[in-house]
């Protein structure tokens, strides 16, 4: 009896133990939205910023932890935060798009972000979800696996974060403005960003360059984002290999590269094997556009530089840096969509007993969505900048999203749906057509606040379309509050009789954002088991700018874990 006894005393105390140990803790972080005096390209100007960085501070958390971020907003812009790829499992009120999870926090006010994260390990970032607030409102998420899990693969000598963005030397808010009053494409940013730094290659930046210090023979996990605006990315690193191991921070199947192609919102882990030994030379690390549109982008290139420690037996003396050689990377031209489509198909999940790749395989409700740019009548009987004197418009299905005025969220929480949204979003396009062929003479999108309600635990397979409305073009689409799997996609129009025997439901990519091929299709699933309204759009900020966005609406299920939670007591007003 007494053996008995201890033993369970023993048996209880280890589950305690264990409990403990996989038990997330509480991290707080105070973000104070303040302006701040930033210099780029020899142009001084005063930005909105994270605690007056630029970039903003990272979040550090283990997966299971709890994060209690307090956002305080000290500027005349109303700002709100997304914590972009978290799940938000019943806590869509932490989710930070304006005016789609909750009104944005005014001058003054503050708000404190509550979640949780679960069953998810790598990176992800933080941006402004407002306007074009998140031009230089952004920052790294870094989520360790629980303590005592390793990774599935080397350990690295050391992690650095790498951001990509953009540098506007006027405001972006001016220019989003005007682009939006005049109908017209916005003018363009005058440079790209690594870790805020644009790079040797701009005018007046030789000293704003960001340089990674490494030894020879080591390896080091660098976690990329891309939080440009509006421009997907060709990374590489001169003379040397990068093997992906990780995307919107879900492990994949291993595989070496010598570019990276990352669209706006999507996060790629790579492994760097530095030289064995002291290669007698630098290296430039460069990022430039991957364009497919007809618009007008930001043709430059923005340059770190990969410098190897001096070996300690080498006096400083005889060995200049600046007498190194420099070893510059070659990327692929602008538009080369060979080389994204081949990137994008070497994208696996891991799919093993640890790490599965739950593909739904029996699907409820099948979705077709065209999206593209088109236009809209000139206001006001004047003449505008967009084609044929219109002006430029976006939209799914023929739906320009218009965000309402108060959270769409909250009106349906609360039952005050009435004049906010309705729940008719189309399923399909109502009027077929050759979308990837000749343009229809009418380039005209309709316009609406328009929602698709989801039953708790639906499976959805959802194909999304581009169209050559005004051009054939790449379209990164995000959707919040959930992963999916990449199960298909393809160039041309979508047949739904003979390109869904050919999906890959066994071991697809799994993510939150992806390119819609230009002048083709891409087919997602996921399973809606997280209650809310969640947003989707194009990463191209403009196209969200313009309308290409939309949301759905997951009803509560019947279990107290499968329903929204009420609504923290500070949730902003609008």
């Amino acid at each position: 009896m007494v053996v008995l006894r201890i033993s369970l005393f023993f048996l209880v105390t280890l589950s305690f133990i264990a409990d403990h140990v996989f038990a997330g803790i509480t991290r707080h972080y105070k973000f104070d939205i303040k302006l701040q005096n930033v210099t780029r390209l020899c142009h001084t100007k005063s930005i909105v910023t994270v605690n007056g960085q630029f970039p903003g501070p990272p979040i550090v958390a283990r997966e299971g932890d709890r994060l209690l971020i307090k956002v305080v907003n000290h500027v005349q812009n109303n700002i709100s935060i997304h914590w972009h790829g978290i799940r938000q499992l019943q806590t869509g009120w932490a989710d930070g798009p304006a005016y789609v999870t909750q009104c944005p926090i005014q001058t003054g006010q503050s708000y404190v972000y509550n979640y949780t994260v679960v069953g998810q390990r790598g990176t992800l970032f933080w941006h402004a979800h407002i306007s074009w607030l998140r031009s230089t409102v952004y920052g790294p998420i870094i989520i360790l696996p629980k303590l005592g899990i390793p990774y599935p693969f080397t350990k690295p000598h050391k992690e650095v974060p790498i951001i990509f963005g953009e540098w506007w030397n006027a405001d972006p808010e001016a220019v989003i403005s005007q682009a939006l009053q005049t109908g017209g494409g916005p003018n363009v940013s005058d440079a790209y960003t690594l870790n805020g730094l644009p790079g040797p290659l701009y005018n007046c930046s030789a000293k704003d360059t960001f340089k990674l210090k490494v030894k020879p023979g080591k390896t080091y996990l660098l976690r990329l984002i891309n939080a440009a605006l509006n421009d997907e990315l060709f990374f590489s690193i001169a003379n040397h290999t990068l093997k992906v191991v990780d995307v919107d921070a879900v492990y994949v199947k291993p595989f070496e590269t010598d570019t990276i192609l990352i669209a706006p919102g999507q996060t790629t882990n790579v492994l760097l094997k530095t030289q064995s030994q002291f290669p007698n030379a630098t290296f430039f690390m460069t990022a430039r556009p991957y364009v497919t549109g007809l618009g007008t982008f930001d043709n430059s290139t923005v340059a770190g530089i990969l410098e190897y420690e001096f070996p300690s037996k080498t006096p400083h003396s005889t060995l200049p840096i600046k007498k190194l050689q420099l070893f510059k990377p070659i990327l692929p031209a602008l538009n080369d969509t060979s080389f994204a489509t081949k990137f994008t198909n070497k994208l696996r999940s891991l799919a093993n007993a640890q790490f599965p790749a739950n593909v739904p395989q029996k699907i409820d409700k099948r979705f077709f969505f065209t999206v593209g740019l088109g236009t809209s009548p000139c206001q006001h009987n004047k003449t505008c900048q967009g084609p044929n004197g219109t002006m430029f418009a976006a939209s799914v299905n023929n739906v320009s999203f218009a965000l309402p005025n108060t959270a769409l969220l909250q009106a349906h929480f609360f039952g005050q749906s009435n004049g906010v949204y309705s729940p008719n979003f189309p399923t399909s396009p109502i009027i077929p057509f050759n979308y990837t062929g000749n343009p229809p003479n009418n380039t005209m999108v309709g316009n609406g606040t328009k929602l698709v309600v989801l039953p708790f635990n639906t499976s959805v397979e959802l194909v999304m379309q581009d169209t050559s409305i005004l051009g054939a073009e790449s379209h990164p689409l995000h959707l919040h509050g959930f992963n999916f799997f990449v199960v298909g996609q393809g160039f041309g129009n979508f047949d739904p009789n003979n390109d869904p025997p050919n999906f890959n439901l066994v071991d697809p990519v799994e993510r939150n954002t992806v390119g819609v091929p230009s002048g083709g299709w891409v087919a997602i699933r996921f399973l809606a088991d997280n209650p809310g309204v969640w947003f989707m759009h194009c990463h191209l900020e403009i196209h969200t700018s313009w309308g290409l966005k939309m949301a759905w609406l997951v009803l509560d299920g019947k279990l107290p874990n499968q329903k929204l939670l009420p609504p923290p007591a500070d949730l902003p007003k609008c």
